[in-house]
């Protein structure tokens, strides 16, 4: 047998056939070589909520809307010259405004549809901050924030919120797109301009600024409250914004301009719920209350904190590396150089989405070749330079306090006890009597560690409340801007889950156009087609943005109603992540991540000079095909990066703790897809991934943890431990044959519980429902009787009572 099959046969790798000595040699050489590769710079981005305000502004709009802008701001200058001749918006005073603004809104109440659409375009125009009086960006978005304010407290949301809902219900609107067999931008141009108007006034209140008086404060915070309940059409905003994305998924209205609708539900949730600092800060509270521990650490410090690790070098990369090497070193060292190209992939195969293909994955050493610069500081690429503000020296260590649950510790006792003692105390945790020293220790150290979450406390709570519904007592509903959502689309919400991922596949670049998907580019398409290559370049521009912006809101508004129902009941989040399941999410997303991604996050599709407000105030520049194809000179497209962590943290709260949903992921072969994105080097990205990988590394066996040891001390550094979790083994007893259907339902029926006790009120079990058997109070109530039955009173005493026979005899037997 020749020496590479005995490499194949032994698993080692070709250098570790090399006497040691030039082990030694060829290491070093190795190492100086992939120092070239991790010297790419960490991604410089800084994960929040949203992106910058000019960039959410600028994502609202599609660059084929880009002629409404002049056509908004004819229709306002019309209607303001007619009442304040050779007069400036941003010259008169505060009372013309006021006036100005509530004559407008008088206008939205006309009949006319095209009077009341031209009073829209003149009421969107100010909330675009009267751009044709300004001369820079700044100046435009400081009149959008007062004109907003402006609109605001003359009462011009509720009426939007009226008008939109009539939009809704426009049946002859909704079959003449039906019936269409192209629907473009001119079918929505009503629906476009109010939702435009909402989601400027929704971005801008939301966005606190210290120059803020203490009146617009104050209109925020109502605002904020008034948005969360269902104040306007006797439901929350957001549940009228689902209602619209089910009827367009269901082909009833397929003419809604749906990026629009979900930016606008995303920024609506963001501000009603508050986003991920808010929601640490309420988790902190909600602990306290509680009686819970404090948190051991804050997790967005934590990871602002982190630092990427290199990504795995390519096979390709790998081969170049040592063909180089061949031609510098002795002839001795030529022959095994020749043996190593041998044994690594193909060189020539091209470098792209699936150069880690499934079926050698399991041999695939690409990322033994460089070390993770956590493990070895001599790879450590050079640090990318940080404001003192922002980045804190990275203490030595872990980055993560371990955890222990309660059952971790319940497990270890009996699995103690049997071993030295013979029998269990079953939930006894505190007896330690006949266990050798080292096990007290180590029962002292798992309890130090011991962490109880609020989901635990619910749960608990909830199996009280089942277990004793009359003396248990009434449950205290804290009714905040979650659990209103929660209240308004429980009794539809399989619906909702499905359609935002319906709109999600649609939107995913790894998609193919299908007869029977939907189509989402009806508030992208212009009435005539391209002509032109320029044209049609800009098309397929905007058409790649306008994809990329619906996955970005349908992540950001997964991802926070995820947590935020957590944090309110962990049932109401599992109802939701249990439908996102059977909604086959947990595929779409490895669909997803099953391209390049690299070539997603760094994409180009943006024009910046057609950006909002930027196209407003400057005068535009002859766009040329070569301008088009350049694109920006950013380092990557921050929503891209956005909507990739999004759905990888999605991914992991879906899978967490639920192992037939990590079997799923083994099932589906999510290891190579989850591997190539550790390529991008963004620690947070990165750390979802690994966190990913390690919940399934038991069940990949050991052939693949031996090929990736890398990435086993990725996690080890960059992943939270739990103590007593042998994630790195893979043990009989946690390799157990799943039941997704039986773990499914038991869960199920723990929801379908829960929802019956606390919002079926109606429905309550006859049993349990309290008996008034005193004659006195019985005869005692008051019972209205209809009026045609007083009237004909005496006739009914005469037939009902007088005329028929009492046989006292039989009745008192």
């Amino acid at each position: 047998m020749d020496g590479v099959d005995v490499c194949a046969n032994n698993k080692q790798k070709p250098n570790q056939m090399l006497p040691n000595k030039m082990r030694g040699e060829f290491t070093r050489n190795q190492r100086k070589d992939s120092e070239g590769l991790s010297e790419a710079p960490d991604l410089e981005f800084e994960y929040s909520d949203a992106d910058k305000w000019s960039c959410e502004l600028s994502e609202l709009y599609s660059y084929t809307e880009g002629p409404e802008f002049l056509l908004n701001r004819k229709c306002f200058e019309e209607d303001f010259h007619t009442h304040m001749p050779s007069k400036k918006w941003t010259e008169v005073d505060t009372a013309q405004h006021r006036a100005h603004a509530m004559r407008l809104l008088d206008g939205l109440d006309v009949i006319g549809r095209e009077r009341r659409l031209k009073v829209a375009r003149a009421i969107l125009y100010m909330a675009q901050g009267t751009f044709g009086e300004c001369s820079s960006e700044p100046e435009v978005q400081h009149w959008m924030r007062y004109n907003i304010f402006l609109l605001l407290d003359v009462g011009a949301f509720t009426a939007l919120v009226e008008l939109l809902n009539m939009e809704i219900e426009n049946s002859a609107a909704c079959s003449s797109a039906v019936r269409k067999p192209a629907i473009s931008l001119a079918d929505s141009t009503d629906l476009r301009v109010l939702l435009n108007i909402m989601y400027l006034m929704v971005e801008t209140i939301q966005r606190e600024e210290p120059t803020d008086t203490p009146e617009w404060r104050s209109i925020r915070e109502t605002f904020k409250s008034e948005l969360g309940s269902p104040l306007y059409n006797h439901e929350p905003v957001s549940v009228m914004l689902f209602g619209m994305v089910t009827k367009f998924c269901s082909g009833h209205a397929p003419h809604f301009p749906m990026k629009k609708v979900l930016l606008l539900l995303w920024k609506t949730v963001l501000f009603t719920f508050g986003g991920f600092e808010q929601l640490q800060s309420s988790k902190v509270s909600k602990r306290l209350a509680l009686g819970l521990p404090p948190l051991p650490e804050d997790s967005i410090r934590v990871v602002r904190r982190m630092r990427a690790a290199s990504p795995p070098a390519s096979a390709s990369d790998l081969i170049e590396q040592q063909q180089r090497r061949a031609r510098r070193e002795h002839k001795a060292l030529i022959k095994q150089d020749n043996l190593d190209a041998f044994n690594e992939k193909d060189p020539y195969k091209a470098d792209d989405a699936r150069e880690d293909d499934e079926e050698n994955d399991d041999n695939d050493n690409s990322m033994e070749a460089e070390p993770f610069p956590l493990e070895r500081d001599e790879v450590m690429p050079p640090p990318v330079p940080h404001p003192p503000s922002e980045r804190v020296c990275f203490p030595k260590g872990l980055p993560w306090a371990p955890k222990v649950r309660e059952k971790d510790i319940e497990n270890f006792l009996e699995s103690s006890r049997s071993k030295f003692i013979g029998y269990t105390l079953g939930n006894d945790t505190d007896t330690v009597v006949g266990l050798p020293r080292p096990i007290h220790e180590s029962i002292k150290t798992l309890k130090q560690h011991k962490y109880v979450s609020i989901a635990e406390v619910q749960i608990a709570k909830e199996e009280e409340y089942q277990k004793t519904p009359l003396s248990g007592g009434e449950e205290e509903l804290e009714l905040c801007a979650t659990e209103l959502l929660y209240q308004g689309i429980l009794p539809s919400l399989p619906q909702y889950m499905i359609a935002l991922l319906k709109i999600l596949l649609a939107a995913a670049p790894t998609s193919k156009a299908k007869t029977d998907s939907i189509n989402i580019l009806a508030d992208v398409l212009p009435e005539e087609m391209p002509t032109t290559v320029l044209q049609s370049m800009k098309l397929g521009v905007d058409v790649n943005r306008h994809k990329e912006i619906i996955v970005k809101a349908i992540s950001a508004i997964l991802l926070l109603l995820l947590k935020h129902f957590k944090l309110n009941h962990v049932y109401q989040f599992e109802y939701m992540a249990q439908h996102l399941v059977f909604a086959n999410c947990i595929p779409l997303i490895l669909k997803f991540f099953n391209q390049n991604i690299m070539s997603y996050i760094t994409a180009k599709n943006g024009i910046s000079v057609l950006d909002f407000p930027h196209c407003v105030v400057h005068e535009l520049p002859e766009l040329t095909a070569e301008s088009l194809e350049a694109g920006d000179n950013n380092q990557f497209c921050w929503r891209n990066l956005f909507s990739c962590i999004n759905l990888l943290r999605i991914l992991n709260k879906l899978t967490k703790w639920k192992h037939s949903r990590t079997m799923m992921l083994v099932v589906f072969k999510s290891a190579p897809i989850l591997k190539r994105a550790l390529k991008v080097k963004q620690a947070m990205m990165q750390l979802y991934v690994l966190k990913l990988l390690k919940v399934q590394t038991k069940y990949l066996g050991r052939q693949w943890r031996k090929s990736n040891m890398k990435t086993m001390s990725a996690i080890y550094q960059k992943v939270r431990h739990r103590l007593n979790d042998d994630w790195a083994y893979g043990n009989d007893l946690d390799a157990r044959p799943w039941d997704f259907q039986a773990e499914e339902c038991a869960l199920r029926a723990n929801i379908e519980r829960f929802n019956s006790r606390r919002y079926e009120k109606n429905q309550s079990h006859p049993e349990f429902l309290p008996v008034d058997n005193c004659l006195q109070s019985v005869l005692g109530q008051r019972i209205d009787l209809p009026e045609d039955f007083q009237m004909n009173y005496d006739l009914w005493l005469e037939r009902e009572v007088f005329s028929k026979p009492i046989s006292w005899e039989e009745l008192l037997q």
